[in-house]
């Protein structure tokens, strides 16, 4: 009998083992199971184990004596982490792809310098290494290539193309990222240097969206805030009401629409098309109050792509490009949502075709100036010429899109500043009153 306060040993053990080579008692359990190649019956291996400096997971494996038909899949044994998880790895050694990785189906695998992406639940989970995922995303791309020569001759090459080069980044000639995203926080990628820092290796943990709640099969959490129901019809319908044209005068039909701006928030956007003399006019105003703060928004424009950036400029925000000596006062162009292309044109259009700059009483040198400044945007949109597009909002309403959003963007910068006393002015809140109105009525001063 035992002494009172000891306890007994649990009989045959942890039900999870670490994973170890030297552990002789750690056998896989058999089950018979239908194989789907052949309708025979196979026999499918489970192994319940531990990952060091992980989790427990299910290893599976699945052999058909009949027709040799193999198959292999790795599950998560715990639940869904409360956080989703992304791993990026700068590779830049060939030991690097040996590293193991642990990849659930509901993970994306992505190569930016390839552009390059596995995206969820289109491969099962697996215990690999990234040279492995590499393999396997080239037997996929590789399996269906007879059928692309008969039918595609120049697709099937630019895949073959494509293939090559992701089997020459197993050789690891130059270095290249390699990002494992998993909603559900269970993927895993090693750490060579465990429990040391690994300085290649940058592990990051985020609250998922509501649309990564619904892909995994979690409700989402529901706010104590509920939206109004007028505010409900206009995010799902667009609203008319009359008007009449600015241009002429006749009546005419206002469109509005509430839209949610990736990574920002509400904008309201309003269209005005006119029947009688085919006048259009579009505004976008913020659908949110004045921010705290404001915003002060620097790209630096290198490439054309650039150009396909989204852009909302509010009518409180101002626009400068110091390299043109050019800025566009609060006010010009009203509010806009639109691409950086967009709005260039719309400068453009503004400076060189206004008739009171070029008028019958413009001097040559004027035009010429104004010329040369044409010349110079259409540059800067043909990316022959490097720039820097400053948006300056006072009241923190105005977006220009990061296009590695979530990731930092290393060509935009976004700071967010205390007003001033004439930016207060100017946004009408020095004179505001939010508080005391139930104190009744004031005296007059």
């Amino acid at each position: 009998m035992s002494a009172i306060g000891e306890q007994e040993p649990v009989r045959g053990g942890p039900v999870f083992r670490p994973l170890s080579a030297e552990d002789e008692e750690q056998q896989p359990a058999e089950i018979e199971s239908l194989c789907m190649s052949c309708h025979r019956n196979g026999v499918t291996r489970l192994l319940l184990t531990r990952i060091p400096f992980f989790r427990e997971v299910i290893v599976s494996s699945f052999t058909c004596g009949s027709c040799a038909c193999s198959d292999a899949e790795i599950q998560s044994a715990g639940r869904v982490q409360e956080q989703g998880v992304r791993y990026t790895l700068a590779v830049s050694a060939r030991q690097d792809m040996n590293r193991e990785v642990v990849k659930t189906d509901c993970a994306m695998a992505r190569i930016p310098e390839l552009d390059f992406e596995i995206p969820a639940f289109s491969q099962k989970g697996a215990l690999t290494t990234i040279e492995g995922i590499i393999d396997r995303a080239v037997a996929g791309l590789e399996q269906d290539q007879p059928v692309r020569r008969a039918a595609d001759k120049d697709m099937a090459g630019k895949i073959d193309e494509f293939i090559g080069r992701l089997k020459h980044l197993k050789e690891v000639d130059s270095s290249f990222t390699f990002i494992i995203d998993d909603p559900s926080g269970n993927s895993f990628m090693e750490n060579p240097h465990a429990p040391q820092k690994d300085d290649a290796l940058v592990v990051t943990h985020y609250k998922r969206t509501a649309q990564q709640d619904a892909m995994l099969g979690l409700k989402a959490e529901e706010t104590d805030e509920k939206p109004a129901d007028f505010v409900e019809e206009l995010r799902n319908e667009v609203l008319q009401f009359n008007t009449n044209c600015p241009e002429c005068n006749a009546p005419a039909n206002t469109n509005m629409k509430l839209v949610q701006i990736p990574h920002f928030k509400e904008v309201i956007i309003m269209a005005t098309n006119c029947d009688a003399c085919g006048h259009r006019t579009n505004e976008v105003k913020s659908g949110g109050a004045i921010e705290a703060l404001g915003t002060r928004i620097t790209l630096r424009i290198t490439h054309p792509s650039d150009m396909m950036r989204d852009i909302l400029k509010s009518e409180t925000c101002s626009v400068e490009i110091p390299e043109l000596e050019f800025e566009l006062g609060m006010g010009a162009l009203a509010g806009k949502f639109t691409t950086l292309e967009g709005l260039l044109k719309d400068i453009q259009d503004l400076v060189v075709k206004n008739p009171f700059t070029l008028g019958d009483s413009s001097t040559p040198s004027r035009v010429e100036k104004f010329r040369e400044f044409g010349r110079k945007v259409h540059q800067i949109l043909e990316g022959h010429m490097e720039a820097h597009f400053i948006l300056d909002d006072p009241a923190g309403n105005s977006y220009l899109q990061n296009i590695y959003a979530p990731e930092e963007d290393p060509e935009l910068k976004v700071e967010h500043y205390g007003r001033t006393f004439e930016q207060n002015e100017e946004l009408g809140l020095n004179d505001m009153r939010t508080e005391g109105y139930e104190s009744g009525p004031t005296s007059e001063r």
